[in-house]
């Protein structure tokens, strides 16, 4: 079997030539991302492996005139893949399923920076400055938490908040009974006037499109704190940028971003960002 795999960091490669020797399979590691442009770089493989990069129902259909009859990629999200158009043209499409803990654990800790105001803390220390002044927080215990989204993730968040003895409130289109006892389940309406902090832990389809936008930050709390470690798709962006600066959001804890494709795991440090939005957002 031969493989070829786009967007490989240089973190990536001893891994990924460990596992081929182990299997048997035949390799070849690229740093591009993969387009119409590169699509003869499949000829002679039997699969891809991604990342993040968005694959059209045209890349698909560049790929499977190719020969290509399996994609994997490296992310629990698929949403970047025209599923309807894979099953069409007959390749198998794969993701990874790794512990809900990681990105949970990560969640609660976006909630706790957020709260006691760890990057001012974290940037005056950085400049000698040890003062109280503006750095004092919240506490986690005296807030109530809005999970959008209770898969495996979500449940796990829920689990993780009840230590802190802070009132959950929950929704999904399926309540999950692993949450039960630990949130109340309420419609999204009402999640997001009552909530202190709402976390999102749903897929991008077109019902979770823009779920943060203007209309639902009016009916937010004063000062709400937002959470994404979902889809950067869930917020719209530029609705977020004027919460922040008319401070009626009272800070935002990101691991993603509507237009991430062109960042993700990328060193952008040595040239000018050319995204307006991104650069207002930092």
């Amino acid at each position: 079997m031969k493989f070829l795999a786009f967007n490989v960091r240089p973190d990536e490669r001893e891994h990924f030539e460990e596992t081929a020797a182990r299997l048997g399979a035949d390799i070849v590691l690229r740093d591009d991302t993969p387009s119409l442009g590169n699509a003869d770089a499949v000829k002679g493989m039997d699969g891809l492996s991604i990342i993040t990069q968005p694959v059209s129902a045209a890349l698909l259909e560049a790929w499977a005139a190719r020969g290509i009859r399996a994609v994997s990629t490296r992310t629990v999200g698929f949403d970047h893949i025209d599923l309807a158009a894979a099953t069409r043209l007959g390749i198998a499409v794969s993701n990874v399923s790794y512990t809900p803990h990681t990105v949970a654990e990560y969640t609660v800790m976006a909630m706790l920076m957020c709260l006691r105001n760890m990057k001012l803390i974290m940037r005056r220390f950085d400049a000698g400055d040890f003062g109280l002044r503006g750095v004092r927080g919240r506490e986690l215990g005296r807030c109530t938490v809005g999970v959008v989204g209770t898969g495996r993730i979500g449940a796990w968040v829920v689990h993780l908040l009840k230590p802190f003895g802070c009132r959950v409130l929950a929704n999904d289109v399926r309540e999950n009974p692993e949450v039960q006892g630990l949130a109340e389940y309420v419609s999204r309406e009402e999640l997001f006037r009552q909530s202190d902090i709402i976390t999102f832990h749903t897929p991008a389809v077109p019902d979770t499109f823009h779920l943060v936008n203007r209309d639902t930050l009016a009916s937010m709390k004063p000062g709400v704190i937002l959470i994404n470690t979902g889809r950067g798709q869930l917020i719209h962006t530029e609705a977020l940028i004027d919460g922040l600066k008319e401070k009626k959001i009272g800070a935002a804890g990101l691991d993603v971003y509507e237009e991430e494709a062109d960042y993700f795991y990328e060193d952008t440090s040595d040239r000018i960002m050319d995204d307006d939005v991104l650069a207002r957002l930092l």
